[in-house]
């Protein structure tokens, strides 16, 4: 067995760069499906990060509002949202540095914000921690008291981090003159009470707005199991068709490398017809090319896992998509790769194995 996949890595290495080529659609096959597998795990992990899990134990208006932001010579235009004290625990975000604003802060519309991780670094600059900082939010000065650890991107793909958080009180009388809520956050104390505390809401909604009976909602309660269910279904599809265009990839590898092999075959007819001749039976040959197919095929898969795990964390890093490469994903595709050499690989094996020892010597 060692013999065969020896004289089959020999004959790989006559024909480098010929055997590079076959294996390219291999790699790029065996690349996207790491790469597809790893966006649409990534998106779901990010997406089940944020489920609200948690009656009520935290409630948090929004006020929103954007704006022109400086501080020094430096200024970005920034989502500036007015939120309660209680938003950085709804919402399971951490700081890096600082401490929260308080309900006082709230109560007296304070000029004091939370300030996000790309806001930062665009105003202050890398790693730089701006906690009693000053920022000026529309010419009007707040102060930082805390640093946002980053969270990456949202569900619609937009940066969380590129934000201001600061009072709503202060958003709506010092920036935006906005006299209602955009949305409310609420924070339920288990997943139980999720669908219950859904039905209490809307029940004082409807109240609160005087919404006779039969009539329809002027607002909308959706929880984050729903957002998640939403978001991903599209994260199945958007993987089914990385898949679907990685599936013909790999098709077209396969038949790349059926081709090479029968190119080798037409090459080495009398090198077949010799060992034919002295004494190798027809299954000896059929192994030796089924085993040259496989392994062209499997290197191409290695090479392929390759390029996905550095393409992954690429894309998380340039666009900010999460991905999450997995091991069953790994493992699938160099499975799917070795396959693919045996499934393509057999025909060409197979005419190799049933030439005519004396046609095969005759051969030019």
């Amino acid at each position: 067995m060692f013999a065969t996949l020896r004289i089959a890595l020999m004959a790989i290495r006559r024909n480098v760069l010929r055997s590079f080529l076959t294996m390219l659609g291999i790699i790029v096959g065996i690349a996207a499906v790491i790469v597809g597998v790893s966006m649409g795990t990534g998106a779901k992990a990010e997406v089940d990060k944020r489920r609200e899990v948690s009656q009520i134990t935290a409630v948090s208006p929004e006020a929103r509002t954007s704006a022109q932001v400086a501080a020094g010579n430096q200024n970005s235009f920034v989502q500036v949202s007015g939120v309660s004290d209680e938003y950085v625990a709804a919402r399971s975000w951490t700081l890096k540095s600082g401490e929260n604003f308080t309900a006082a802060d709230v109560r007296n519309a304070s000029k004091v914000c939370l300030i996000g991780a790309t806001t930062a670094k665009t105003l202050f600059g890398e790693g730089i921690d701006p906690v009693g900082q000053a920022v000026r939010i529309k010419n009007a000065p707040f102060t930082v008291v805390g640093w946002l650890e980053a969270k990456g991107s949202g569900s619609f793909g937009q940066d969380q981090d590129d934000v201001l958080l600061v009072p709503y009180t202060s958003v709506m009388k010092r920036l935006s003159g906005d006299t209602k809520f955009r949305s409310v956050f609420v924070q339920a104390e288990s997943p139980d009470a999720i669908a219950p505390v859904q039905e209490q809401l809307t029940e004082l909604l409807r109240r609160r707005h005087k919404i006779a009976d039969g009539k329809d909602d002027d607002f909308m309660v959706r929880n984050q199991q729903e957002t998640s269910d939403f978001f991903n279904a599209n994260n199945r599809i958007m993987t089914v068709l990385i898949g679907f265009f990685a599936g013909i990839s790999l098709v077209v590898g396969g038949i790349g490398i059926m081709n090479i092999m029968l190119v080798s075959v037409t090459e080495r007819t009398r090198e077949i017809g010799i060992r034919l001749a002295v004494g190798a039976r027809g299954r000896d040959v059929l192994l030796q090319f089924l085993s040259e197919a496989v392994l062209l095929s499997v290197l191409g898969g290695g090479l392929g896992i390759a390029v996905g795990y550095w393409l992954a964390p690429l894309l998380t890093q340039l666009f900010q998509f999460p991905t999450l490469i997995s091991q069953a994903s790994v493992i699938l595709a160099f499975t799917v790769s070795a396959f693919i050499g045996i499934v393509f690989g057999f025909f060409p094996a197979l005419k190799a194995a049933n030439l005519d020892p004396i046609d095969a010597l005759r051969y030019e």
